[in-house]
């Protein structure tokens, strides 16, 4: 890419290590292991809009004392605005939702807001940026997803790349760079970390690249790629 995109978004650079690719009979002590982690990213499925079911409120409610890391909840269900109220209740500081699986988007974001959190939107890779160009004044983070959602462990997709470059023109275009986070979720590890970085993400989602092997050491070695980034 000939020109380098430094604009860290809102918040910096950050890793959001997902617990689905944790050991769930331990978790409370798998998010311990993970302390410098600016960010916890909790997938919440519903076995309908994918398939597959993960955490309720009540999970992550029960960790949510072992940690005071920002918890990042992706809402991988069916309209979400049912559910919205028991995550904030349950300590949630971003509330995710697709743009696929809301039929009141512009509702869904305000209502995420007047629940005291911030409000992100996803998308999955075959949708559209176009489908979200109307409420990126009402968002605090996009996040693109770089596999198609419901299980960890896929292949990062190559011309996501492209879509999230997309996007960085497309805020900086409507003076929203710098404003607006820009997430990356699905096949993110330290091979190809720095391509997702250079296109203009800012958040990266990583859940395999994090807990196999030793998590503490794994996100030092993704902060290590953000430092190499930006110096």
């Amino acid at each position: 890419m000939a020109e380098k995109r430094l604009g860290g978004g809102k918040t910096g650079y950050v890793i959001a290590p997902s617990i689905l690719s944790a050991d769930f009979s331990k978790l409370g002590e798998c998010v311990k292991q993970i302390k410098e982690a600016e960010y916890i990213h909790v997938d919440v499925m519903d076995g309908a809009f994918v398939p597959n079911i993960s955490f309720g409120a009540g999970v992550m409610g029960s960790i949510r004392s072992c940690s005071k890391q920002i918890f990042d909840v992706h809402m991988m269900v069916e309209e979400p605005g049912r559910y919205l109220a028991d995550f904030a209740k349950a300590g949630a500081d971003i509330l995710c939702v697709h743009a696929e699986a809301c039929r009141h988007l512009d509702r869904t974001l305000e209502q995420i807001h007047e629940l005291g959190c911030r409000a992100a939107v996803a998308l999955n890779p075959a949708t559209s940026l176009e489908n979200i160009r109307w409420v990126l004044n009402k968002v605090d983070m996009v996040l693109i997803m770089s596999v198609n959602p419901g299980f960890g462990g896929q292949q990062f997709i190559p011309g996501m790349l492209e879509k999230i470059s997309q996007l960085y023109d497309m805020l900086e275009t409507m003076g929203l760079q710098g404003k607006v986070d820009i997430e990356v979720d699905g096949g993110v590890k330290l091979s190809n970390v720095s391509s997702v970085i250079e296109a203009g993400a800012n958040i990266i989602v990583a859940g395999s690249a994090v807990y196999q092997g030793t998590p503490q050491e794994n996100v030092k070695r993704f902060h290590q790629v953000f430092e190499e980034y930006c110096n």
